[in-house]
């Protein structure tokens, strides 16, 4: 992130007015825009789906059960950075915090000079963790669809009296025939055997 020429859209979480319209003003001259404004109170989860920011900034003393919950939500179902500011030192709730999804967890305050370098940490790990996460996730899927693809060619070889290539051949055969993968296929023939016995 080049502070220059990017700008990020930002949702500020702050209970404290003056707070939050300092840091407005400090991202602001920074050149990024603030697209929501909001408590630890509100629908977090659903303004995030509606305002989409690159980063959520969280500035609050303590975070409580719900707020970190939210953060949860937003993990599961919007990935976004997230920047935590908060007073709160207690080991306990950093791991609840960072378990929840939080990116950066700052404590003792904001300094205006930290701003940019905490932002851009956040915004490189948040990227490399999703990066990782959607590797591990196609793995997952990858043999998932193995195991499936197996499965279905045993009950193929058990019920046509072919060796284990003839089955996986046949199989392929027939799914470009019907212009589908082969994974499809395979759910297709083992939901049939499911029913024939």
């Amino acid at each position: 992130m080049n502070k220059e020429n990017t700008q990020l859209d930002i949702m500020l979480i702050d209970e404290l007015p003056e707070r939050s319209m300092a840091m407005e003003k400090l991202l602001t001259n920074l050149g990024h825009r603030i697209v929501a404004r909001a408590s630890a109170g509100d629908d977090l989860s659903k303004m995030v789906s509606r305002f989409l920011p690159d980063i959520i900034i969280v500035d609050m003393d303590s975070p409580d059960r719900d707020t970190l919950e939210q953060m949860q939500s937003i993990r599961d179902d919007r990935p976004r950075p997230i920047v935590m500011f908060t007073n709160d030192d207690d080991s306990q709730t950093i791991k609840k915090a960072v378990k929840a999804g939080v990116t950066a967890y700052i404590v003792d305050g904001l300094q205006p000079n930290r701003v940019v370098p905490i932002m851009e940490t956040a915004i490189a790990r948040f990227n490399e963790f999703q990066t990782i996460k959607d590797e591990l996730d196609k793995t997952k899927n990858t043999l998932e669809e193995r195991k499936l693809i197996e499965r279905a060619k045993g009950i193929v070889m058990k019920q046509s009296d072919y060796d284990e290539e003839s089955a996986y051949k046949a199989m392929q055969k027939i799914a470009m025939s019907r212009n589908m993968k082969l994974v499809e296929l395979a759910r297709s023939i083992i939901a049939a055997a499911a029913l024939l016995t």
